[in-house]
């Protein structure tokens, strides 16, 4: 999948390069290290982590109505092989213009969409592939093979999308913190006969109606989360460990997304309707979640120049123990104070309680400018308590504290 989407950035960057008249190159890189306090679940962890992450992006402007962008991205990691490696986040041609009143764009290569209004998760945001491996919080996503054809107008905007190819969710590798028990098997095993060169559709509708931002959505194709199966171990025993093969099912999902906005508060809500997927017993079950979000900003606290966002938000799967997700009945309380000084300093502390179950995690983080074009991140994250049931109880131990150095460009 990799060398195919290099394959497309390169085929891409033939087209545009021969009358362009306009670069923009930028981006970061940053210097991140994680130490782990706790002693490490599973033989061959490491108590502490570094590495380095590049990210450029180039937006060309070539003659006529047509933009180019080039996002790759290269991780080194020190502990875990699967964490050091190279991606394409985007690729693409967009081609734009007008039809009558309405306005057009096309999108053909790799590129990153998002759908959603909640903090903590979004449940509507199907179309790209999570990387795991990345954070356990923040949870970027992969770049997605698609053909996009938008419509815009006083009546709102249409967005369809052709998806030709699936990419598996990345997992932590044998060495890596924020590992399952079993290690996750590279390969992956497909409900339809066309594997991941399923071709899957989306399509969303979005409106603006006077306070009220509302989506809806619907997908239809190979799903993003997968289910497991037992694998039987190989290699010399006892070093040989069982795996777990993902296996992506053939589901249909509609969503809605809708936020109200009023001079004091955000009301926010995701919902989703699947129908396809199998429970965490392997029984096909057609099932609905949904997050219910509120949000007050406090603005010049205390007579001071910072801003003060509290948020509050319950996520609810109807499935209840038979969820395949952790997002099964969990409230989300946080807060981001913003000084609003010349050096961008934010704060934001995050409780994530299970409702149904003993699990408590905590989030800390500082963000700040440094001189020129450096800045900071540090956080703390934290697995306060965790339910022996809980599907996240294998990364008990690996609560962390992370420094990131970055220099933008």
């Amino acid at each position: 999948m990799r060398s195919s989407g290099l394959r497309v950035a390169l085929m891409l960057a033939a087209l545009t390069a021969c009358r362009v008249h306009a670069f923009d190159f930028s981006g970061d890189v940053s210097l991140q290290a994680r130490s782990y306090p706790q002693s490490a679940a599973f033989t061959g962890q490491r108590s502490a982590t570094a590495g380095v992450v590049l990210e450029p992006t180039l937006h060309a402007q070539p003659a006529g109505r047509a933009r180019f962008a080039l996002t790759p991205l290269y991780r080194y990691d020190s502990a875990d092989s699967r964490r050091t490696y190279a991606d394409l986040r985007e690729a693409y041609l967009l081609v734009y213009g007008d039809w009558g009143g309405d306005a057009w764009e096309f999108r053909l290569g790799m590129d990153r969409v998002f759908w959603g209004v909640a903090e903590v998760y979004n449940l509507v945001d199907i179309v790209n592939q999570t990387d795991l491996i990345e954070h356990p919080r923040d949870r970027p996503k992969l770049g997605q093979p698609m053909v996009a054809l938008s419509l815009s107008g006083d009546w709102g905007l249409v967005e369809t999308l052709v998806l030709p190819y699936h990419r598996t969710r990345s997992y932590p590798g044998r060495h890596g913190r924020q590992r399952s028990r079993y290690l996750i098997d590279r390969d992956a095993e497909y409900e339809s006969g066309a594997r991941e060169r399923h071709v899957d559709f989306a399509t969303r509708y979005s409106r603006s109606v006077g306070l009220l931002d509302i989506g809806l959505s619907v997908f239809d194709g190979t799903s993003r989360e997968p289910l497991f199966l037992a694998s039987t171990p190989t290699g010399p025993q006892p070093v040989a460990t069982p795996a777990l093969i993902p296996f992506y099912e053939q589901i249909r999902q509609f969503g809605l997304d809708a936020q109200l906005t009023t001079e004091a508060w955000l009301y926010k809500l995701e919902a989703i309707q699947r129908r396809g997927s199998r429970n965490l017993l392997g029984r096909e079950e057609n099932y609905s979640a949904f997050i219910l979000g509120l949000e007050h900003t406090l603005y010049a606290l205390f007579d001071t120049y910072a801003d003060l966002t509290v948020l509050g938000e319950w996520l609810y799967d109807d499935r209840g123990d038979r969820a395949t997700t952790v997002w099964d009945n969990d409230l989300y309380l946080a807060g981001f104070l913003a000084l609003n000084d010349a050096q961008g300093t934010e704060f934001v502390v995050g409780l994530l309680a299970d409702l149904h179950r003993e699990t408590r995690t905590l989030n800390l983080e500082m963000k700040r400018r440094l001189s020129g074009n450096w800045s900071i991140r540090l956080e703390a994250f934290a697995n306060l308590k965790t339910d022996r049931e809980d599907l996240g109880y294998d990364a008990r131990r690996d609560s962390f504290l992370g420094a990131d150095l970055t220099y933008g460009f």
